[in-house]
């Protein structure tokens, strides 16, 4: 048994943890983020974090890694020069798209269409088509074919998306589409939808492919620089690393495996968080969540049941949407690096940009220009002249002269403008959690909330007060819970087959015999991961919705043999989540008929998790943590705050408002009327005491 890392690239800082296998201790640390190579920063965090534990590099039984590459590179719109290939006739398919609103019909009439991901003239057609069945209609047009990949090879378009009509229900044509284009133009790299998605719906289908191929070069080239720079570490047991990349879905996967399907790693960082997030609060206790994941560009917020992270396939990135399994989190411009800024109306707006981790806020000074919400918080007091235990002095003079002359501009002084800032941000935070609760049918006050990341504990308090929350619980070390995920994860690959079908009509051996195929796949890709056949674990689940809806709704399908009696449960399961989504249901209604339409096989091979050890009980009061006063403004004036070492705490302390809590990567405000109480795995939970 050695040490699996967990290594989490933000904006700002990479954050790493180590965990031994052989006596469980984790070792957490941060170092900072290197934007023009990621990797450098991910091979000095393993250094780092190996010599605080003291352990050679031999002892390195595996790396798993949460990354932005393919995230970024999506929100920044750098797509490139991509083609697509589909069927002949179907040429318009990106522009018809799908009539999907997003903020309502109210503003249907102001709605303009995110432009294509591919151009009208980089689109091309081949001959032949299948029916919804898969049979052929009319064969494939070889020689067509042949003309459109010299066509591409001719522009120098290499980048390219292969999308036929029904190809979810026979990849044949495709599969000829790709032996083509790897004959006729070797250079390219191409995504078919057959094996990206096999589900019907062509227009996201497409998209997703498209998106595939978009990010695939850079999320090919980025893994690959890191398992080199790993290459040159002999791990445990005298062999090469494993290196692991965080999925979408709430599992990792290999190195090698991931270049060939990188669309799985849209969301990788944020799934990681929520993944960590949930373990520590459903081992203190808590089984309804919300996760608020602050970094330095970015707040990501998800919804936690019964411990584990809630799964969508209707989710996007940017403007591009992507059906492929992932935990359902949304995003919003408000970490610490996010700018202020004035509009042309003259009112203050903070984010969506952000000033990274280079040049980084104000007080950074590394000749950052643009006031930042870490700036606001520097100068209130709220966080120390520093950060990571006093390795990054801040410049609080730069942060105070910033934020004086963008008061000046606003008519505000230092202390309202700060303010102003932090409140601005603190409602962005929390219309991002009523989004993922109040508009799916959920109560928010019925949540704990779980703040983590360098910068997701700072506005906890005025969440609380804004959103009504019973409570908000920061775990240890919140800036690398992330990193923490990472070790918390299994091996996992999706696997979907459109299979349409009303209820009454269901063949029931079709049914059993697409399961066993997607679950021969899944097992196959395991065996590939490493992991023996008596290690397998697969979970099934179909999308069903009543006849004439346009969506579906998922549920599990049982394990074991699938008979009459398994679909009468799927069926009834569905009435079930129906009513809890939508607040009604069908299941009296005989005229109203259930259809089947998706089935779904995922194949896991379990990791060791770590496990969260209570902390010991210390003599004396609270009073040993505390290590002086500092000016705080809470209130619109400044007042001496105690200032407390989180280190220091023991179960059972409890802080009452005005006051700071301190660790080596976070910081956590307590305001007037809040109290926090350190719970006996180190976690604050922090609750109104007025």
């Amino acid at each position: 048994m050695g040490i699996r890392i967990g290594i989490d690239t933000g904006g700002t800082f990479t954050d790493v943890v180590a965990f031994d296998e052989r006596t469980g201790e984790l070792t957490t640390t941060k170092t900072p983020s290197t934007p023009a190579n990621p990797a450098d920063g991910f091979v000095a965090g393993i250094a780092k974090v190996l010599a605080i534990a003291a352990r050679p590099g031999s002892d390195v039984s595996a790396v798993s890694h949460g990354t932005t590459v393919a995230t970024n590179r999506l929100l920044e719109g750098k797509v490139g020069r991509l083609g697509f290939i589909t069927t002949e006739g179907y040429e318009f398919l990106l522009e018809i798209a799908r009539q999907s609103v997003p903020d309502g019909y109210g503003n249907s009439y102001f709605w303009v269409k995110p432009p294509r991901i591919v151009p009208a003239d980089l689109v091309k057609t081949v001959g032949g088509r299948l029916d919804h069945t898969g049979a052929e209609l009319r064969p494939f047009d070889e020689a067509r074919a042949v003309e459109v990949a010299r066509w591409f090879r001719g522009r120098g378009i290499t980048t390219l998306g292969v999308c036929f009509l029904h190809a979810y229900a026979n990849p044949a044509h495709e599969e000829r589409m790709r032996d083509v284009l790897a004959r006729e133009h070797p250079e390219a790299v191409v995504s078919i939808s057959s094996q990206v998605l096999r589900e019907y719906r062509e227009y996201e289908r497409a998209m997703t492919t498209l998106v595939d191929a978009a990010v695939k070069p850079s999320v090919s080239q980025y893994v690959r620089s890191i398992a080199e720079r790993l290459g040159g570490v002999t791990g445990h047991a005298g062999r090469a690393v494993p290196f692991y990349v965080m999925k979408s879905n709430g599992g990792v996967l290999s190195a090698e495996e991931v270049v060939h399907q990188p669309i799985t790693t849209v969301l990788s960082g944020p799934a990681a968080g929520a993944l960590g997030a949930a373990l520590i609060a459903r081992t203190a206790g808590f089984d309804k969540v919300l996760t608020c994941d602050g970094g330095g560009t970015s707040t990501d917020v998800s919804v936690v049941l019964h411990g584990e992270p809630t799964l969508t396939t209707e989710g996007s990135v940017g403007e591009y949407p992507s059906k492929i399994p992932m935990i359902d989190v949304v995003t919003v411009g408000a970490g610490g690096g996010s700018i202020a800024w004035v509009s042309p109306e003259g009112t203050l707006k903070v984010g969506p940009r952000s000033a990274g981790a280079d040049p980084g806020p104000l007080c950074y000074g590394r000749g950052g220009t643009d006031v930042t919400v870490t700036d606001a918080h520097v100068v209130l007091g709220r966080i120390p002249p520093h950060l990571l235990g006093g390795e990054v002095p801040l410049d609080v003079a730069a942060a105070r002269d910033g934020l004086a002359d963008l008061g000046a501009r606003l008519g505000l002084s230092v202390q309202a403008c700060a303010t102003g800032i932090l409140e601005i941000s603190a409602w962005n935070q929390a219309n991002a959690l009523r989004q993922i609760t109040v508009k799916r049918g959920l109560d928010v006050r019925d949540f704990t909330l779980t703040t983590f990341g360098g910068s997701g504990s700072l506005l906890l308090c005025r969440l609380v007060d804004i959103l009504g929350l019973p409570r908000v619980l920061v775990p240890p070390d919140p800036g690398n819970v992330s990193a923490f995920g990472l070790l918390t994860v299994d091996v996992k690959n999706d696997y979907v087959r459109t299979a349409v079908s009303r209820h009454e009509e269901l063949d029931v051996q079709a049914v059993a015999k697409v399961l066993a195929d997607l679950q021969a796949e899944a097992a196959a890709a395991l065996r590939t991961e490493g992991f023996a056949d008596e290690q397998h674990r697969f979970a099934r689940t179909a999308d069903l919705r009543y006849f004439g809806q346009a969506f579906e709704v998922r549920v599990p399908v049982p394990d074991g043999e699938f008979a009459a009696t398994t679909a009468a449960q799927v069926a009834a399961s569905f009435h079930d989540a129906h009513r809890a989504l939508y607040g009604y249901d069908f299941r009296a209604d005989p005229a109203q008929h259930v259809e089947w339409v998706n089935l779904r096989v995922s194949g896991i091979g379990p990791i060791t998790r770590p496990h969260l050890r209570e902390r010991a009980a210390r003599d004396g009061s609270v009073e040993r943590a505390r290590t002086g006063t500092r000016a705080v403004c809470f209130t619109g004036e400044y007042a001496d705050a105690a200032i407390f070492a989180r280190a220091d705490l023991a179960p059972g302390d409890v802080i009452l408002g005005p006051a700071v809590i301190e660790e080596y990567g976070s910081t956590v405000p307590i305001h007037p009327g809040f109290a926090a109480r350190a719970d006996r795995f180190g976690n604050l939970v922090v609750e109104v005491s007025r």
